[in-house]
């Protein structure tokens, strides 16, 4: 029995009926994220071990989500130029090496450029990760199989966050050394077990269903990813509700503090919302595996702008916990459908710069969100920050639900490709033309 048939038959029915190549996948994020032990005390080790100010611990930390910014949009052309699996390896192992750098480096002008090189590793990964699943992953399959990632990242940042605390006393360097094992044991499990899952331009298989007006085909030869005015509204919408998103992790904290609240309480927030994600994710998938894009996607704002803004009016840590419930069920909600419906959308040579360019709406929200947020807490106060936030999520609500709209069908006409069907090979050999020399274009989805 192979691990990823035990992973199968561990995990409930939500998880049957997927590929090997996907559990493969799967496990290597599980084991990313576990190692990832270097996030959860970079601001500490920054701060007390090197002896920066706060607002050099926040640039270096701002670095990382610029190179995120920069990763995204190199790893999704990669994954569509040289392949989902070399993609991956290359950006796990680049990752590992600046990893050791963030840990090793002396001056400040060194650490910044490896901070900034180590964003653009660790976010290289993602569009190469997603284009991959979506190539194996049958469409009717694409929600649940990404909300199965995400529930894997949640438990991975779960135990890292304890195992960090563990190895700190063994020292910083350890962390980092550790979190760099971890994200080359990544790689060669891709290398050794993830067959490319690209197929050539022209070939016959893993084909996507075509949208009127869309080319697909040879990336040389499609349409850029800019000019589908459809998807870069959605990539706006997604800029929105990230944005929104992300003050759970920047203002949130503040604003308890200037309430009188101490650390530990938010804490305990934010370990209730991990917990939600780990208990409920996959039987919330479940109960919303047969609605649309678009219901799941609207849904998610208005729960994300509603917990959000509800914020405003919490007194307690009742209050609060039931704040963090609603933004959460939010949250669940768009992660693995926001992914699904990218998948769903993108012409299959060009999924990686698809996957690109929604995860640079991600990175771009990491790096923008703080110092906006910090605005308007000067100038507005919390009050108005929550409430901006009720409107930010109304409006991605509004904006998910025209992006993803009637028009947006799910392809069920793919084709599966022969790693999708199970005869996947580690180096599958390439597909021959046709023997007249037409070159077949692959269709929108």
């Amino acid at each position: 029995m192979t691990p990823s048939s035990v992973l199968a038959r561990a995990l409930p029915g939500a998880a049957r009926a997927l590929p090997a190549a996907f559990w493969w996948i799967w496990l290597s994020i599980l084991v990313n994220w576990t190692g990832s032990f270097a996030s959860p005390v970079l601001a500490v080790y920054l701060t007390l071990e090197r002896g920066y100010s706060p607002y050099h611990t926040g640039l270096v930390v701002s670095l990382i989500g610029l190179g995120g910014i920069l990763g995204t949009t190199w790893g999704g052309f990669a994954a569509d130029r040289i392949g989902r699996r070399t993609t991956l390896v290359l950006a796990h192992c680049w990752t590992a090496a600046c990893m050791v750098l963030v840990g090793v480096c002396a001056s400040p002008a060194a650490l910044a450029c490896a901070a900034l090189a180590l964003g653009v590793g660790q976010t290289a990964a993602r569009p190469a990760m997603q284009a991959a699943l979506t190539d194996v992953v049958a469409p009717e399959d694409r929600q649940r199989a990404f909300a199965l990632n995400y529930w894997a990242l949640n438990l991975g940042v779960a135990v890292s966050g304890v195992l960090a605390g563990l190895l700190v006393a063994h020292g910083y360097l350890v962390v980092f050394l550790a979190d760099a094992a971890a994200t080359l044991l990544c790689a060669v499990v891709v290398l050794a077990k993830v067959p490319e899952t690209r197929s050539a331009p022209g070939s016959a298989h893993g084909v996507s269903p075509a949208r009127p007006g869309q080319e697909g085909g040879d990336p040389g030869t499609s349409r850029p990813v800019l000019r589908d005015r459809r998807f870069v509204a959605f990539v706006l919408v997604t800029l929105v509700f990230a944005t929104v998103y992300q003050q759970i992790r920047t203002s949130l904290p503040v604003t308890m503090s200037q309430d009188g609240y101490a650390p530990s309480s938010y804490s305990l927030l934010y370990g209730l919302n991990a917990l939600l994600v780990i208990v409920l994710q996959i039987p919330l998938t479940m109960l919303v595996r047969g609605r649309s894009r678009s219901a799941v996607l609207t849904a998610s704002g208005l729960l994300m702008g509603a917990g959000l803004g509800l914020t405003a009016l919490a007194v307690g840590p009742a209050a609060y916990a039931g704040c963090v419930v609603v933004w959460t069920l939010g949250e669940m909600l768009q992660a693995p459908a926001g992914i699904a419906a990218v998948s769903d959308r993108a012409p299959e040579q060009q999924r990686g710069r698809y996957q690109g360019l929604y995860g640079t709406a991600w990175s771009a929200a990491a790096f923008l969100a703080p110092a906006g947020a910090g605005w308007v807490l000067d100038h507005g106060g919390a009050t108005t920050l929550w409430m901006a936030c009720a409107a930010g999520g109304l409006l991605s609500a509004i904006g998910y639900a025209w992006t993803t709209g009637p028009d947006h069908q799910l392809p069920h006409a793919e084709k599966p490709s022969d790693v999708r069907a199970g005869k996947e090979t580690p180096f599958p050999g390439s597909v021959r033309a046709p023997a007249d020399g037409s070159a077949e274009h692959t269709r929108r989805s």
